[in-house]
């Protein structure tokens, strides 16, 4: 059978216009985690102008020094003390509903010298988030140990002259280390990114779009780092497969912005 030059034409606009057609896909670049969602698959933690959800850990209303400005969650340090009334721990959490399998996106900055981290998991009814719930790191890795009187920590929480790779940002607090290099974290003072993914088969800590740290949770491994480590005298640390989100204050100025999450 004989085509015509237009109609031959017309049949390779076609084929290079359909799925499958041309080699783009073997050029393009890996998506991110969260390509794939839809909007409709979040929900909104935090959305810039409204605290509602959110708590004191083991309390009814949000801990002095916590507040808006502009459309930024804040920690005020110098506040904190302002409200001899409240009772209840000075780490917050998002109390509306609790979650399993998840992933949770946020923006935050800490000052120079700054401590934080995203809890997940919570329960309530302990001494306070780190007795039972995983923690992403979020820590000033240049300038925490430069600042601080480091003696004053040794005892307790076991830092040293030098952060530890297992106390760095992104780490999976005292359990799984993050890399010390190569993490595309950004200074003190300025906005960084962290994704957390959690299912049972794998968790995921990411970092301003690279993947730092990856585990199984409860597998062999996870366990036998939960009974030889930090945690060996914390009993419910980590046992928990659901629970609430929370941000820890740690003595230092927080800000925290476009927290999202959607259940996996």
């Amino acid at each position: 059978m004989r085509w015509s030059p237009g109609l031959l034409f017309l049949m390779m606009l076609v084929a290079c216009s359909s799925p499958g057609g041309g080699d783009s896909s073997s050029t393009a670049p890996a998506a991110a985690p969260e390509s794939a969602a839809t909007e409709d698959d979040w929900t909104v933690l935090f959305d810039g102008s409204s605290l509602d959800g959110w708590r004191g850990y083991n309390a009814e209303t949000m801990p002095p020094g916590w507040k808006i400005e502009g459309d930024v969650l804040t920690f005020d340090d110098g506040a904190k003390t302002s409200d001899a009334e409240y009772e209840g721990g000075k780490d917050i959490i998002y109390g509306a509903r609790e979650f399993d399998n998840f992933e949770l996106v946020l923006d935050w900055k800490i000052p120079a010298g700054g401590n934080s981290g995203i809890f997940y998991h919570v329960k309530e009814g302990y001494g306070g988030p780190p007795e039972v719930a995983p923690e992403y790191q979020l820590i000033d890795d240049e300038n925490y140990t430069k600042i601080h009187d480091i003696s004053a920590y040794n005892a307790g929480l076991g830092y040293g002259p030098e952060l530890q790779d297992w106390q760095s940002t992104g780490a999976d607090y005292a359990m799984y280390p993050a890399p010390m290099e190569g993490r595309n974290l950004k200074p003190a003072g300025e906005w960084n990114t962290s994704r957390i993914l959690f299912t049972p088969e794998r968790a995921e800590y990411w970092l301003n779009g690279k993947l730092v740290v990856n585990f199984v949770p409860w597998s062999d491994d996870w366990q036998k780092r939960r009974d030889s480590g930090k945690w060996s005298h914390a009993p419910d640390y980590g046992k928990f497969k659901s629970g609430y989100i929370g941000l820890q204050d740690h003595d230092s100025a927080l800000w925290f912005r476009n927290i999202k999450i959607r259940e996996l």
